[in-house]
């Protein structure tokens, strides 16, 4: 089942907006919306691998066109994403 342009605008807002917390939570990066998109699908992909690994739940997800947005999970993926690329980048 394919997105539709309205999913994916919706899609692409959500995760959008769970980069930006996940940045906030880390400290923050430079960059604007898009940074923010990419860090929420990111996130979405390290969170839901390391809750999966661990066996937890999925406790907060969002279903778009016929699949689910994990929240929860991309925001704490997108923070410990960001928090490695600061632990990373003050090492150079």
């Amino acid at each position: 089942m394919g997105f539709t342009l309205p999913g994916l605008v919706l899609l692409l807002v959500i995760a959008g907006i769970c980069g930006g917390i996940g940045r906030a939570i880390a400290g923050g990066t430079h960059g604007g919306c898009l940074v923010s998109i990419a860090l929420g699908f990111i996130g979405a992909l390290l969170g839901s691998w390391l809750a999966n690994q661990m066996g937890l739940p999925e406790p907060f997800s969002i279903l778009i066109g016929g699949r689910t947005f994990p929240v929860l999970w991309s925001i704490i993926g997108a923070a410990l994403f960001v928090a490695v690329v600061h632990l990373i980048s003050r090492r150079s």
